[in-house]
């Protein structure tokens, strides 16, 4: 089994030879195996590929090939796809040139694939054995996790088998994905591979240990967090914007209903619970129709089920969003309408959440397979705890 291994780099240069001398190792039992940069450099690193590729036809090494594009469209999810386009092996492995992901791993998960008859196996770092470790500080994990726990939520039968969706270190049939229908901008290229498409594709996950940077500094900036937002934007706000509608016209019917019962006379704490029950029990109703319709079926949880987690979280959520908002008022001295409408936009994002991801969460149909696998192994580190793992030994 041949594989091309898509490493898509910029200004990495101290970074390439170890990772080549890795990869060599890893794959040396795969014939016409070969690993493709594809470069947006504004460095020495394209000197560097060509001296690492020269010294490895001399040695019989593994190939190594480079396309060094002048304009980085797309960023690094424009290099990846770019990449995928020239590759002529069945499978290609997707990885960082930083050797936080262990290239040991890349012929596990391209054999794993193969084998389970899937379409892509991603690299997990949240799956059992597998750890983030190598993020810098406790905030970047944090954002991780909350940004990978978004896109599930937006995506909850695509991402249905996936726990780490923002990962940029995975195996995918070529032949799976229509390359022209990407829209690649940032760096989270995996999302947009999974999200697209006309059909659901078949994932598996290995997990793997995050290691620490060999050589240079992370990419990762503020801006590249607003660009992930608007790549969400880009593929779909289609469910979440259903959800918002639904909240809106409860908050609306919430209001009204309120008011009328006032104006027969009932105390307004009565009538203020009367209306959040109605309001809940026809939000409820329109979501199972309108936004969660396709997930009934293949969720966790049956209708009262259903029923129950939906409304005991409403209601902790709105026994705890006005203590809250007068906590932060008095602290702060913010604008209370400003905070209101902070603590309003959180609390839909929570709510969508944690619909989508407990009430209406879509069982897994591809299990895990065990084995961790750390970065910062060099040599032959492949563990011997997955069945993928032997497969490759």
């Amino acid at each position: 089994m041949a594989i091309t291994v898509v490493v898509p780099t910029f200004n990495e240069g101290p970074n390439v030879a170890e990772l080549v001398r890795r990869l060599d190792e890893a794959l040396g039992a795969m014939p016409g195996s070969c690993v493709l940069f594809v470069d947006d450099s504004r460095d020495d690193t394209p000197s560097v590929i060509e001296r690492v590729a020269a010294g490895q036809a001399a040695r019989g090494g593994i190939p190594v090939r480079m396309i060094h594009r002048e304009v980085a469209d797309g960023g690094l999810s424009g290099a990846v796809v770019a990449g995928l386009r020239s590759v002529e092996t069945e499978w290609a492995v997707v990885m960082d040139g930083d050797l936080q992901h262990p290239p040991e791993l890349a012929p596990v998960l391209a054999t794993r694939g193969r084998d389970a008859g899937l379409d892509v196996v991603v690299a997990s770092r949240y799956i059992g054995g597998g750890d983030a470790g190598g993020l810098d500080g406790y905030w970047r994990r944090a954002v991780s996790t909350v940004s990978a726990l978004l896109a599930r939520s937006m995506f909850p039968l695509r991402l249905r088998n996936v726990t780490d969706p923002l990962t940029g270190f995975f195996a995918v049939r070529v032949g799976a994905i229509d390359l022209d229908t990407l829209r690649p901008r940032g760096f989270k290229i995996l999302l947009e591979v999974l999200a697209r498409g006309k059909r659901v594709l078949a994932v598996g996950e290995e997990p793997f240990v995050f290691g620490e940077r060999y050589a240079g500094r992370s990419k990762a900036t503020l801006r590249m967090g607003l660009r992930y937002l608007e790549q969400l934007a880009s593929l779909r706000f289609g469910r979440m914007s259903r959800f918002a509608i639904i909240g809106g016209m409860g908050a609306v019917w919430n209001v009204l209903i309120l008011w009328a019962l006032t104006a027969f006379g009932m105390h307004y704490v009565i009538a203020a619970v009367i209306a959040a029950v109605v309001t809940m029990s026809v939000n409820f109703a329109l979501q199972e129709r309108f936004v969660f319709r396709d997930l009934r079926a293949e969720g966790r949880h049956g209708f009262w089920s259903r029923l129950a987690h939906s409304f005991a979280f409403n209601g902790t959520e709105a026994a705890v969003r006005l203590p809250v908002l007068w906590w932060i008022v008095e602290v702060t001295g913010m604008w209370p309408v400003l905070v209101q409408a902070v603590t309003l936009v959180v609390a839909f994002l929570l709510r969508f959440v944690f619909h989508a991801q407990v009430v209406y969460r879509p069982r897994r149909t591809q299990p895990p397979l065990g084995g961790a696998l750390s970065s910062s192994q060099p040599g032959d580190g492949l563990l011997g705890a997955s069945s993928a793992d032997k497969r490759v030994q």
